[in-house]
């Protein structure tokens, strides 16, 4: 495979809108793992490559078990997800797929029993945030492989 082009460098502008929201997910106060496993899990429906690669190793690097990684698009079938991972990656696969289902009441029941308004507004933004991620990097063909997980967590 090789990539069409650098979205970053077409449009430096556009790169830097989508770079804050990334940076205001990643400081919203929700838990770093679990919204790890949301990017990944959005990344799996997606097909994205080169997020599924980077958030991966996000996980890895932060600690998280290779049988988590493993399982997770099965996650309904496994018993290694809390109450709170389980609702968030509902709400992921709802709003990732949303042409399909429109959001049912049961799948925002059961995260708004797990997450306050605030916490459930800044979970879908992350959940735009790494859809948004998976279109620009499947649509430009980015090559997966290349990322290295604490050069994002260096500058902070």
């Amino acid at each position: 495979m090789k990539a069409r082009m650098d979205f970053r460098k077409a449009s430096p502008p556009g790169a830097k809108a989508m770079a804050e929201l990334h940076a205001f997910v990643h400081k919203c106060g929700l838990e770093q793992t679990l919204l790890e496993l949301v990017k990944l899990r959005a990344s799996q429906i997606n097909g994205c490559a080169h997020c599924i690669d980077m958030h991966t190793k996000e996980l890895r690097a932060d600690g998280e078990s290779e049988q988590r990684l493993y399982l997770l698009d099965a996650w309904r079938e496994s018993p290694f997800y809390s109450d709170r991972e389980r609702a968030a990656l509902a709400w992921t696969e709802a709003l990732t797929l949303v042409t399909e289902s429109h959001v049912p009441d049961e799948v925002y029941d059961e995260a708004h029993a797990q997450f306050s308004d605030e916490e459930l507004a800044n979970l879908s933004l992350a959940i735009v945030a790494i859809n948004g991620a998976n279109r620009l990097n499947i649509a430009f063909r980015t090559i997966p492989g290349s990322y290295r997980p604490r050069a994002r967590h260096a500058a902070e």
